[in-house]
């Protein structure tokens, strides 16, 4: 009977993110979060990246936007680009974080300028209507924060 359920248990801990990765591409979010929260605890950038997405749009986990800021950051912190964009205008409309466009504008930056280029151009757009609403001292400002920033790995 043992070896029954640890039979029955591990394969939920053995779940790779390809296998998130498919049930999120069949649109079946609930087997997707189950797979990426654990990866996303253990400081997977991909799973963090994609459970902050399920988090933003309610897919699969109840619609948390300061939940899904949470991941996004972690993954955003540690370089991934589709993390920082989301991050980003989290920041620019203030969902789940203060509204700051400077911080905003940070991440927006720091994404267009890491992202491939079949979404550089779009990503770009939104940076720079963003930068629309701020002051040249905004701009400096978040200019100067993403100079400063270096992605730093999950221990």
């Amino acid at each position: 009977m043992a070896l029954f359920l640890l039979c029955a248990v591990a394969p939920a801990h053995a779940q790779s993110l390809g296998q998130g990765v498919a049930a999120f591409k069949r649109q079946d979010y609930v087997r997707a979060s189950l797979v990426f929260i654990p990866l996303a605890e253990r400081g997977n950038v991909a799973a963090q990246s994609y459970l902050g997405f399920l988090f933003e749009t309610g897919r699969g986990v109840p619609q948390n936007y300061t939940e899904a800021a949470m991941w996004y950051r972690r993954a955003a912190e540690q370089g991934d680009s589709r993390a920082q964009y989301s991050l980003g205008l989290l920041y620019d409309r203030g969902q789940g974080v203060p509204q700051d466009i400077v911080e905003a504008s940070k991440w927006l930056n720091l994404s267009t300028a890491a992202s491939p280029p079949r979404v550089r151009e779009s990503r770009a757009r939104i940076r720079d209507a963003v930068t629309t609403k701020m002051t040249r001292g905004e701009i400096a400002q978040a200019r100067l924060r993403a100079l400063e920033w270096a992605p730093s790995r999950e221990h």
